[in-house]
């Protein structure tokens, strides 16, 4: 097998299908091994973008706590998310409820942000029977697949995310924006770029431009950074879908994603997007023990449906403010 090119301690193996894969026998201080190869094993992360890291023996939240502070040190404390996370520690969350037997299509972590995490760190406690892989796609090459009109429209005009908050579905006022008092709320919404709009009923619905394709700020190289699809009601099993418009009506949704200039995008484009992803996939199945490293800028990540227990934790270091993120002046209230 091609081993890396780059001149470090750890060599990892390459294979076309699957990230790159680090077995290391660590049977001591996985902490302490960590900080000692940090540098070395954020270089492969650059090169390669996704790395598997096999044989730390990860078993508990305080030892991938300690490893991930190791590699990333103060670990992003959540802030817009879409579905509530447990947490385990400061910056330290179980991976996103989603339904089992429903994949959770490609997509870069919080890159409806302004500031976004540079560097995601997993880590499986627990192992599934089945599926469940975390797998990952490099965004240079989305990118160059798919069409030119698409990918210049998107790049020109940026992408637009809904949200409508209520009691009912996905993360609360206070989950996403850390407060849920109003006033705060609408402080956060206007230094992070988010039209606002207080509903008769009380609740929040929301609105935020951002960019498509970003450069990489190490590489340089344009990437397809966003969550177009996955936060899209296309990708949303039909009788969710159908089950939400009826409750909720087409722009009450708790959220949606559009063109830039406001436009709905089709459930065709929204396939085309999953299936260039798809083609694009590489996965790993989990062993219980493992760690994956993924820079969130040039890596999508996507989970697979999967059956039998699986637990994995979540941390986001790196906090990065992309120079490209946003293509549009800082929003105000409407």
């Amino acid at each position: 097998m091609p081993s890396s090119s780059l001149a470090s301690p750890l060599d990892a193996e390459l294979r076309p299908d699957r990230p790159a894969l680090l077995c290391v026998d660590v049977p001591g201080d996985a902490p302490s091994w960590a900080a000692e190869h940090r540098e070395a094993l954020r270089a492969q992360v650059t090169e390669h973008g996704a790395l598997v890291v096999r044989g730390l023996g990860l078993r508990d939240t305080d030892a991938v706590g300690a490893v991930f502070a190791s590699l990333a040190g103060d670990l992003i404390t959540e802030r817009e998310a879409f579905a509530p996370r447990e947490a385990h520690g400061p910056g330290l969350y179980s991976s996103t409820p989603w339904p089992d037997n429903q994949p959770m299509c490609m997509h870069h972590e919080l890159s409806y942000r302004l500031q976004v995490p540079g560097l995601m760190l997993f880590a499986c406690l627990t192992a599934p029977e089945q599926g469940g892989a975390t797998g990952v796609a490099d965004a240079e090459q989305v990118l160059a697949a798919l069409p030119t009109g698409l990918a210049e429209r998107f790049e020109r005009e940026g992408w637009l995310l809904t949200r409508s908050y209520n009691d009912e579905i996905g993360a609360s006022l206070e989950e996403s924006f850390g407060t849920s008092d109003r006033a705060g709320i609408e402080r956060y919404c206007r230094a992070n770029g988010i039209d606002f709009t207080w509903l008769a009923d009380g609740s929040l619905h929301t609105e935020q431009r951002r960019a498509a394709v970003v450069r990489h700020p190490v590489t340089g190289r344009r990437c397809w950074f966003n969550q177009i699809a996955f936060l899209n009601e296309w990708t949303l099993a039909p009788e969710v879908r159908e089950y939400l418009v009826d409750v909720y009506g087409p722009d009450g949704l708790p959220f949606n994603t559009r063109y830039g200039d406001g436009s709905p995008i089709g459930e065709d484009v929204v396939e085309l997007l999953n299936s260039t992803y798809e083609a694009h996939t590489r996965r790993e199945p989990w062993q219980a023990g493992d760690l994956l490293l993924v820079d969130n800028i040039r890596t999508a990540h996507s989970r697979e449906p999967f059956s039998g227990e699986r637990q994995v934790l979540v941390g986001m270091g790196e906090p990065l403010r992309l120079a490209d993120g946003c293509p549009t002046p800082e929003a105000s209230e409407r």
